[in-house]
């Protein structure tokens, strides 16, 4: 077994012009805080070359462990990383940093079915795999708050020289952009939940549009535009041998770090302005939205429910209910629930416990997905999955991916919704829908041949 040793290197400034390099090959993730583009956003995590990698299709997770042959598992996936995590674990682990080594990588939506049970009716456009972990001994992390940088990884292991890769050209869309569902279709599906909400099924839905279009290259130059423009706090770029993830992701879905946990549901949206009085104005009156207020309440309520089934009784509190986040594009009505883990629990048995999001499906969670899977006639992916890491250390951070772009077998996929709840106005759903997805929209309208 190995020791964590931390080395220290000098401060880069953007993570991403120093680090690109890094970044053009299989298996490289960098998790990204925003900085030092405006986001409050404190570290950034890069990491390459996994000694294990673990990819679920369906009933079945390919792991290939470096240098060996690939091995295929029914096994529940979250107890397969647990196993990897395992396996590659450091024998001592104190150095002061968020991540010591572990799983990197994506939980798409689509995961969910190896959880619940689900009906099979959407159509699976990307085919993209339900789960994408490497296991990673090293990794490098800046510390934008102390303007410090370190490596982290086993003692005695030099770094890993990137190894040289073809160029690629850049990111190239080839086809107008089509969406899911039509501006009538899909006012006619908020008319449906809005039934199901009246008729005592359900008390939320997140409906959801899917935006596609045709394309090829290299993303890495779209994601420093996208991610300049539109800065996160959980933004992330994962390069897969299957596709490229670009994700500006404002929403953290679950932390843990000694045990404490940690999620931050977003439910209420406006646009901003560049006018500051009609931008402040927008702010007040989301936060004084009686609608926004119970939706975002419906959603705090299922989270501590599915917190509740592996933190210890009586730890779970609201610390901060209804407060206004401002982003590049929206204002963000956000709300902070947090608890104490079990001491037979873990960060994956939360993930597992609380998957997927309970602000990207609606409540109860499980009726609320089978009206998703009825209404929306393309399979999510990626959208409204997890990305982030778990370490070894038995910490974890994920964000909820909104706001996330994936790049693969010839496509473009995104995709962007909102909650439906009793008093929601089909044609305004519609607007907040495509007010989410703007970011994307434009960055892909940018990059068109």
């Amino acid at each position: 077994m190995n020791t964590i040793d931390l080395q220290e290197l000098p401060y880069p400034g953007d993570t991403a012009q120093a680090f690109g390099d890094r970044l053009r090959r299989p298996w490289a993730m960098f998790l990204d805080s925003g900085r030092p583009h405006g986001q409050s956003g404190r570290w950034d995590i890069l990491v390459a070359d996994p000694v294990a990698t673990l990819v679920t299709r369906g009933g079945v997770t390919e792991i290939e462990h470096r240098g060996g042959p690939i091995q295929r598992s029914t096994e529940e996936p979250f107890s397969l990383v647990r196993g990897a995590l395992a396996k590659y674990r450091p024998e001592r682990i104190d150095a002061p940093v968020p991540f010591v080594g572990g799983a990197v990588g994506y939980f798409a939506y689509d995961l969910a079915r190896r959880i619940e049970r689900l009906p099979a009716i959407t159509a699976d456009v990307a085919g993209l795999p339900e789960m994408a972990v490497g296991i990673y001994e090293a990794a490098v992390l800046v510390d934008h708050a102390t303007r410090r940088a370190w490596r982290v990884g086993p003692v005695g292991h030099a770094a890993t020289a990137p190894r040289p890769v073809a160029p690629q050209p850049p990111l190239q869309i080839g086809s107008p952009l089509r969406a899911s569902l039509g501006a009538d279709a899909y006012r006619r599906a908020v008319e449906r939940v809005l039934r199901y909400i009246r008729d005592g099924d359900c008390y939320q839905v997140n409906l959801a549009l899917r935006f596609s279009a045709a394309a090829q290259g290299d993303a890495w130059p779209a994601y420093l535009v996208l991610r300049e423009r539109n800065p996160a706090p959980h933004g992330a770029y994962l390069r897969l041998p299957f596709c490229q993830v670009l994700s500006v992701s404002p929403e953290r879905f679950l932390a843990v770090r000694g045990g404490r946990v940690e999620t931050r549901p977003i439910k209420g949206t406006r646009p901003r302005h560049g006018d500051p009085m009609t931008d402040a104005l927008a702010g007040d009156e989301l936060l004084a939205s009686a609608k926004d207020r119970a939706e975002n309440l419906m959603i705090v309520d299922l989270l501590r429910n599915d917190l509740g089934k592996v933190c210890r009784p009586g730890s779970i509190a609201v610390p901060r209910l209804f407060e206004l986040e401002r982003h590049p594009a929206v204002h963000h009505l956000v709300s902070t629930v947090t608890g104490t883990l079990r001491p037979d629990c873990d960060a994956l048995d939360l993930l597992r416990g609380a998957f997927p999001g309970g602000s990207i499906t609606g409540a109860p969670k499980l009726r609320a997905m089978q009206i998703i899977e009825e209404l929306e006639p393309q399979r999510r992916g990626l959208y409204c999955g997890a990305i982030g890491y778990l370490g070894f250390d038995g910490a974890m951070d994920t964000s909820v991916t909104i706001r996330t772009l994936t790049v693969g077998g010839g496509e473009a996929h995104f995709g962007a919704g909102g909650g439906i709840v009793a008093d929601s106005d089909p044609s305004a759903e519609y607007d907040e829908a495509q007010l989410k997805g703007r970011a994307l929209r434009e960055l892909l309208e940018e990059f068109r041949k």
